[in-house]
This record gives structure tokens, C-alpha cells and sequence, in this order.
């Protein structure tokens, strides 16, 4: 089977001998890889099943001010911490919702046009997918705030919502260019969970982002397209409602918040997890043979009836051995030695 073909099966619930698996990175990670191994194409190399692109703003450096990047909405990120891939906001967009005069910009569509057309011209045999970062919650925040939109959850809902209202039609039009394309789905991320539960809790994220999410997520199933939803943390309140309006496949599948054996036996039949081994506690901590044996037992554990793309739990940071990575992509490329 093919890499993509590998994927859909997956995401069909189709147990197959070989289960799909995909490794991203950030910056420092690779770097770090590619120093270690002496390899600086070793990116190119590693045999992933996934395809994908992210738009989230095009953050670009600001002149004169090292280590800051403005993206389209005009916020600006600072990178000079320890997050080198995404930074912190230096100061909200809109800092009064109820007197907002904030404008959402013009997409420079010939730009995404073009990544689109690189992305389909370089997928090969993989699964391929357009993705959305920051699309709605971690969007709201990025103009206004953390503490300010969970505040505007109470005070000022009706003008939040028409906040949500805007940040989901901007996106809409821009799923629907990617639509255009010959691609096998979409990818969203909006990062919702913390270590335990959802962070605005269930009933928001009902009201506010379930009703948008729904609908990027009909237009995507009227072409006929495959769906999955990154979210960080613990989000197992939530995946009836992502399941009832269309979610394929729940990205990231963290076992030290998950008891991924009782989700598996809960939602494995309608539900597909891409995830599973820890960037937490496992690659960054481990020995390479106790990444090759976590690797193997969550393996055997979730291959059952399909529903499994295995992968490190996030892009992986800076903290994980290259050793650990090797010894990860050991086991993911030599699957009939191991299961």
C-alpha cells in the first residue's frame, strides 16, 4: 500500500499490517538531528505518511527588532524566549471588545495559492492536507488576549460571538480556496485543552466554537474530504460533539492525559487518533530502548480495527536526544521486526 493509501485506511478503520506514522519537528529539534547525524536532508528522508502545510498568519521578522515577526493580523510575536517556532504576543489587537474597531486583513491570496499548487506539485504518495493553525480560540486570543477572551465569555458574550462570527468567515473563505485543490483533507488546529480539561470549559466552547468549527468543517465534508482537529490537552469531554459534526481524526493523542486504551474502546469505531507517544514525559526522558518499548506497547495497544496514525504527541521541541528520535523512527520504520 501506499503511504496515503496506508492513511485513509486508517482513517477508515481498516486495520492494515503496517500502521501509518508521521515524526514533525520544530526548528531547534531538526537542527539539532541534522547536527547529530551529520545529514542536513535527513527531514526529506524519514518516510512520513503526512503532506501538510500550515497557514496561521505568515509571521514575518520585523526590521530592526531582532527575534520579533508580525503576522497578517497584525500581531507581533516574540521569539526571543524559549518558543523559537511561535513565540508570545507583545501586545493585544483589540484590547476593548465592546468599543473594537479591529479590521480582519485581506489574505494575500496569489501567496496561498502558490504554497497550495508547491504542496499537491510535492506530495507524492502521501495522505495531503491544507491546514488552519490559530483558526478560531487560539485566533481570538492571539488579537485580544488569554484572559481577556475567557473574560469576554461572561461579560460581553454577544460581541465575543460576533468576534467568532468574523474570525470563522475569514477562515471559510480561505478553506474554500483550498478546496480547490487536489487534496485528501484539512487540517485545523486551535488548541483547546490544558492538562486537565478544556480551558474555557465545555459549555463555551459549545456556544462560542463548536457552531464555527461546525461549519468550516461542512464545507470540508461536502467536497467530500477527510477532517482532523489538533488540539493540545485534554479534550475527551468534547469528541461526541467533534464526532457529531464531522471530525475524522483527533490530533494529539496524549497518553499521559488520556487513558488511551478506554478512548480507543470508546470512540476507536468513529474516531480516528493521530498521536500516542509522549513528548511530555517519554522522548524527552527516556532511553532510546525505552522509546523503542513505549512505542511498541502503545502500538500493539491501538492498531486494532485501524484508527491510528502514530506520531510523537507534538512537534518535537528541543529537550528530545537525538538519539531518542532515531530510536522512535527505528520502530516506525521496522514495524515487522517489532510487532
Amino acid at each position: 500500500m501506499t503511504r496515503r493509501e496506508l492513511v485513509i485506511a486508517a482513517l477508515n478503520h481498516e486495520e492494515t499490517t503496517t500502521i501509518p506514522y508521521h515524526i514533525d519537528f520544530t526548528g531547534q529539534s531538526l537542527e539539532q538531528l541534522m547536527a547529530y547525524t551529520g545529514n542536513r536532508d535527513i527531514g526529506e528522508q524519514l518516510g512520513v505518511c503526512m503532506n501538510y502545510i500550515q497557514y496561521w498568519g505568515w509571521p514575518s521578522e520585523i526590521d530592526g527588532r531582532p527575534g520579533y515577526f508580525r503576522d497578517e493580523f497584525g500581531v507581533v510575536w516574540n521569539r526571543n524566549g524559549a518558543d523559537k517556532d511561535i513565540g508570545v504576543v507583545e501586545k493585544p489587537q483589540i484590547e476593548d471588545l465592546e468599543e473594537c474597531d479591529y479590521r480582519f486583513p485581506v489574505c494575500d491570496e496569489a501567496r496561498l495559492r502558490r504554497e497550495f499548487e508547491e504542496l499537491v506539485a510535492g506530495k507524492g504518495d502521501r495522505f495531503t492536507m491544507a491546514g488552519f493553525g490559530f483558526c478560531m480560540f487560539e485566533r481570538s486570543w492571539s488579537l485580544m488576549g488569554m484572559e481577556n477572551v475567557l473574560m469576554s465569555m461572561i461579560i460581553c458574550p454577544e460581541e465575543l460571538e460576533r468576534l467568532y462570527d468574523q474570525i470563522c468567515d475569514y477562515f471559510c473563505g480561505l478553506v474554500d480556496i483550498a478546496l480547490e485543490y487536489d487534496i485528501d483533507g484539512v487540517y485545523f488546529g486551535d488548541d483547546w485543552g490544558q492538562q486537565k480539561g478544556l480551558i474555557m470549559g465545555p459549555d463555551h466552547w459549545r456556544r462560542f466554537i463548536k457552531p464555527r468549527m461546525g461549519r468550516l468543517y461542512e464545507r470540508v465534508k461536502k467536497k467530500g474530504k477527510y477532517i482532523v482537529q489538533h488540539s493540545c490537552g485534554d479534550c475527551h469531554e468534547i469528541f461526541p460533539d467533534l464526532i457529531e459534526i464531522g471530525l475524522d481524526c483527533y490530533q494529539t493523542f496524549q497518553p499521559e492525559i488520556y487513558d488511551i486504551e478506554k478512548m480507543k474502546d470508546l470512540y476507536g469505531g468513529k474516531l480516528a487518533f493521530w498521536g500516542g507517544v509522549s513528548t511530555q514525559q517519554c522522548l524527552p526522558y527516556a532511553s532510546p530502548d525505552g522509546v523503542r518499548a513505549e512505542a511498541v506497547r502503545i502500538m500493539k495497544a491501538l492498531r486494532r480495527d485501524g484508527g491510528l496514525i502514530i506520531a510523537p504527541t507534538h512537534a518535537l521541541p528541543f529537550d528530545v536526544p537525538p538519539e531518542n528520535i532515531l530510536a522512535l523512527l527505528d520502530v516506525f520504520r521496522n514495524q515487522e521486526r517489532y510487532l
